[in-house]
């Protein structure tokens, strides 16, 4: 299981997806250019499509019907967040395997990118047998 945010605007909620995956031992890409200075180069990634390796790549999205407590984890899936301000770009949400989104209230427009990684890696680690 890994972790990859595209473009992310918000320092504060990639800081606490970064510690969120190291507390669950889950890798974390970062897909640039940010929307803020990033100075860790290791865990800078260019080219992000081309080099992923194995294992589909699950996208967090309002754009899709399904939800993430109806799908089946692979222990090999990349979960996939957007920008907080504009997602992920038409090309890139239809070149991902799968697309799901946290069920809510529909009056809710969205909920925090770091709420919904916490959320789905969870239930995705739970799935595969993977917390620590």
């Amino acid at each position: 299981m890994r972790i990859a945010l595209y473009q992310p605007d918000i320092p504060q909620n990639t800081g606490t997806i970064v510690r969120l995956a190291a507390c669950l031992a889950v890798p974390v890409d970062i897909i640039e250019p940010a929307g803020f200075p990033w100075d860790l180069a290791k865990l800078r990634r260019a080219g992000f499509q081309a080099d992923r390796g194995p294992g589909r790549l699950v996208l967090l999205t309002t754009r899709a019907e399904r939800s993430p407590y109806d799908f089946a984890f692979a222990s090999t899936d990349i979960l996939l967040l957007g920008r907080e301000s504009a997602g992920v770009p038409d090309d890139v949400h239809e070149s991902c395997d799968a697309r799901l989104r946290i069920p809510m209230v529909a009056e809710a427009r969205s909920l925090n990118v770091a709420v919904s990684a916490a959320l789905v890696l969870g239930e995705s680690l739970r799935q595969c047998g993977g917390f620590p």
